[in-house]
C-alpha cells in the first residue's frame, strides 16, 4: 500500500498544544492539506467552520475529549494522538466517544499508516488493525492481560474478532 497516495490531498485538522508536534505531524502528512490548531478555541472554530477528511486530536492541553465530541458530531473521522493520557481509560473513552483510532505519540512516525487504515476502511473505526499494530506496546504499557482484566475491552475484542471473521468471509 502506498500510504502517500492513499492520503494525497486529504484535508486534515491537527490539534495539539505543542508546536513541535504540530510541525512533525504536518511533515509526516506532507501529501495532505494540513490545518494546525494549538488550542481548544481555535480548534473548535475550525471544526465548526470547515470540513475535514480526518481530524487528529491531542487529549491533554487542548481538551481533546470535548473536541472529539464536536468532531464526531460533525461527522469527521477522528484519531486521538496522545503521550500523557495513554491509559486503558483514555482508550476506552476515545472509543465510546466515537474516535476511529488512537495513537501514542511515541508511534507518531507511523501516523500516516494509521490514517491510511482509516481512509481505506471507509473512514470507519480501525480498531482491529490498531490493536494488532500496537499489541506489543499496549501489553508492555498496560500489562499482558490488560484486555482480560477490563470487561469493556474483553467484550470489545470479541466484537472485533467477529467483525474480522465477517470481513474475511465477505472478501474470501
Amino acid at each position: 500500500m502506498d500510504v502517500s497516495q492513499v492520503l494525497k490531498d486529504k484535508v486534515v485538522l491537527v490539534v495539539d498544544d505543542e508546536p513541535d508536534v504540530l510541525d512533525t505531524v504536518a511533515d509526516i502528512l506532507d501529501t495532505c492539506l494540513v490545518t494546525k490548531a494549538g488550542d481548544y478555541e481555535s480548534a473548535r472554530q475550525y471544526l465548526m467552520s470547515f470540513s475535514y477528511d480526518i481530524v487528529v486530536l491531542d487529549i491533554m492541553g487542548v481538551n481533546g475529549f470535548e473536541l472529539l465530541k464536536v468532531s464526531v458530531k460533525r461527522g469527521f473521522p477522528t484519531v486521538m494522538l496522545t503521550a500523557y493520557a495513554l491509559s486503558p481509560q483514555a482508550l476506552e473513552k476515545s472509543i465510546k466517544l466515537g474516535a476511529v483510532s488512537f495513537l501514542p505519540k511515541e508511534k507518531m512516525s507511523q501516523l500516516d499508516s494509521f490514517l491510511a487504515d482509516v481512509v481505506l476502511g471507509g473512514n470507519k473505526p480501525a480498531w482491529g488493525k490498531l490493536f494488532v499494530k500496537l499489541e506489543d506496546l499496549l501489553n508492555k504499557r498496560f500489562g499482558p492481560d490488560w484486555i482480560q482484566r477490563n470487561r469493556f475491552f474483553s467484550e470489545f475484542e470479541a466484537t472485533m474478532r467477529k467483525e474480522k471473521v465477517a470481513d474475511d468471509e465477505s472478501n474470501g
